[in-house]
């Protein structure tokens, strides 16, 4: 690893980091770019890859509770009005 790499990720990198992440659509973009690229130190790197791993975590748990609900709402009987 050359000396790049290895310099620690300063406040202001982790700021605009974090101000970038608020933004819909490049966020997404931009964690797999620092996850997967070649230019990213290796903090940011780890951070970007666990973040990755908490919004397919959060996507799978949605679906999956998405569709419990929606079995559940299926097998409760509706009383009709008479």
């Amino acid at each position: 690893m050359n000396e790049i790499e290895n310099k620690p990720v300063s406040v202001g990198e982790w700021i605009l980091t974090f101000i970038l992440l608020a933004i819909p659509l490049v966020n997404i973009i931009m964690l797999f770019v620092w996850a997967f690229g070649e230019s990213a130190q290796p903090s940011k790197k780890t951070f970007a890859k666990a973040q990755l791993i908490i919004f397919a975590v959060i996507i799978c748990l949605s679906i999956l509770f998405g569709v419990l609900a929606a079995v559940t709402g299926l097998m409760i009987p509706h009383h009709q009005a008479s």
